[in-house]
């Protein structure tokens, strides 16, 4: 069964802490040395070009882990607004996300072979050379740490990923690209689509990536599968019209959800 993979993009240099604040959209400069936090880019229009792992493993160094998309095409893009910041941005080589021990909520650690360590508290996400469990997918589904398909790159706004709830926006740090978007949802609110954990009824597999229907009409899309258990359970994002109820019908199959998140 093939792994999740991804790889960092390392930020590096005496301006990087500053650079790095001023495209993503948590408040980086908040971050201390050995921890590590939920953010996003965003795109002009406030869209989520990626959902990041961001690791500050020295003063000067931060690590960004994509969940989902392409590293090399990210690196390229925010290297487009370096000017005249003292920053270099390198990409990795391809690294797999599996299963790890407990490790402390919020810190994080580099090993000596390079593997990333995410501590979550009573487990952690290895981000690392060597592939392993999967077993973090199930934690995230249920958690709503969504890893996005291709498909949702540039697709979906902050509230849709439950973004706020990861501290992965900030409203009080400054500019950033998409914060007018962003902000506006925050006060004004009115976003209709939001996340939500299932499990998986009738003998149909979903795919990452594949967009939903119920009764013909456009619902949603899913973001995440786990591929262990008798009864798989999906992370999906829904528009609000079509999940008033806790069972839906999407053709051969029906969805009971069993978590809703907050924006």
């Amino acid at each position: 069964m093939p792994s999740t993979t991804t790889r960092t993009i390392a930020l590096a240099g005496p301006d990087a802490a500053a650079f790095a604040n001023a495209q993503l959209s948590s408040d980086v400069l908040a971050l201390a040395p050995g921890h590590w936090q939920w953010s996003g880019w965003l795109d002009p229009k406030g869209r989520v070009r990626a959902l990041l792992q961001v690791a500050r493993v020295a003063d000067d160094r931060f690590l960004l882990v994509p969940r989902g998309g392409d590293a090399h095409a990210f690196a390229q893009d925010l290297a487009r607004f370096v000017f005249r910041s003292k920053v270099n941005i390198q990409v990795s080589d391809t690294l797999h996300a599996s299963d790890g021990e407990a490790f402390d909520e919020g810190c994080v650690r580099e090993e000596a072979d390079g593997t990333l360590v995410f501590g979550e508290g009573d487990a952690s996400l290895r981000i690392g050379a060597q592939a392993g469990s999967d077993a973090w997918i199930a934690r995230h589904i249920a958690k709503g740490q969504a890893w996005l398909p291709d498909t949702a790159l540039g697709t979906l706004l902050p509230p849709a990923l439950s973004m706020e709830r990861l501290g992965a926006v900030a409203f009080d740090k400054g500019c950033f690209p998409g914060q007018e978007i962003a902000a506006r949802l925050h006060f004004l609110g009115g976003h209709k689509r939001h996340l939500h954990a299932a499990r998986i009824e009738g003998d149909i597999a979903l795919m990452e990536g594949q967009a939903l229907s119920i009764n013909g009409k456009e619902a949603g899309i899913v973001l995440m599968q786990d591929r262990i258990g008798e009864k798989p359970t999906t992370l999906v994002v829904l528009d609000d019209t079509m999940s008033q109820e806790e069972t839906l019908d999407i053709g051969n199959a029906r969805l009971h959800l069993l978590s809703t998140f907050a924006a």
